[in-house]
């Protein structure tokens, strides 16, 4: 490991991220070392960390080398490995683009979640193809202290159960992961959302990500909240032949998303770049020891 490691901090409505560019998979980054990096008190701080990757280079993303000349090495801020981040997809492509590998216009971006497309626009806004939504059976039940609500299955690549409120306060701290059944429904741990209605096509949530506790947005939870709404709402692009388009206010901000017809999910919003520097490696190395 060098003495300096260049990083980036960003953030995508304000779901922030430490970024690590490793074009050839060359630094050790075990999830002591992802955690620390992402500590708020003793490290940079994050709710997550974005190693940047050739797929070429690493061992899980080779396949797609084709498809995707960048990997999205995506892990939670506790250190644990995620499938998809979708805010940090936006801010993958922010940094892409600050770095000169790509510039506006459309591009690919390797996940553990597949290929995802997106684009940046000449306004900001980065708009990202979020695959489609599936529907596991079986009915899910989340909790918060007494409460407990119905929750939708929903898998954007990962897992999410999205509960309908009267009020985002009945959510709790969100500290915790909420509790919920059944158990077997969700085995490697799940994000919950909290959902109000706004307006017509326009809801507001709070979520609880695996792993991070609650961040001030989730890019695959607002695709997995639009969804729910519109079935909720009796609206389904690949019945009605119309896109569904949602307003999704999230803590740190709003995010677009369209279902269309065919099944896929568009994501748009802001990806911000707000500072870079150096870390110290032999900081690090004591800290993933502590």
């Amino acid at each position: 490991m060098s003495t300096r490691i260049p990083f980036l901090k960003g953030h995508g409505t304000e779901n922030d991220f430490v970024i690590v560019p490793d074009p050839e998979n060359a630094i050790d980054l075990p999830p002591a070392a992802v955690a620390a990096l992402c500590d708020r008190r003793a490290g940079i701080g994050g709710d997550g960390l974005l190693h940047v990757v050739r797929s070429a280079a690493h061992p899980e993303a080779r396949g797609m080398a084709a498809e995707a000349e960048w990997f999205m090495d995506y892990r939670n801020g506790d250190g644990s490995i995620a499938e998809m981040c979708g805010n940090g997809v936006r801010v993958f492509a922010r940094y892409l683009q600050r770095a000169g590998h790509v510039t506006e216009g459309d591009l690919t971006v390797a996940t553990r979640g597949g290929v995802k497309t997106v684009h940046i626009a000449k306004d900001g806004d980065v708009t990202v193809g979020m695959g489609k939504a599936l529907f596991p059976e079986g009915g899910v039940t989340v909790s918060v202290g007494e409460r407990s609500w119905p929750a939708r299955n929903v898998n954007m690549g990962n897992p999410h159960a999205v509960a309908f409120v009267d009020d985002l306060s009945h959510a709790g701290d969100l500290i915790s992961p909420p509790p919920f059944s059944p158990a077997a429904a969700y085995p490697h741990g799940v994000n919950v959302e909290f959902v109000v209605d706004r307006g017509p096509g326009h809801v507001a949530l709070r979520v609880h990500e695996r792993g991070a506790g609650e961040t001030r947005s989730c890019g695959t939870g607002a695709c997995a909240v639009a969804v729910a709404t519109a079935r909720r709402d009796g609206a389904d692009p690949a019945v009605t032949g119309t896109p569904a388009t949602y307003t999704v206010d999230v803590p740190g901000g709003t995010l677009v998303i369209t279902e269309r017809p065919d099944g896929e999910i568009e994501m748009t919003g802001p990806a911000v770049i707000v500072a870079e520097g150096e870390i110290d490696a032999d900081w690090l190395e004591t800290a993933t020891r502590a």
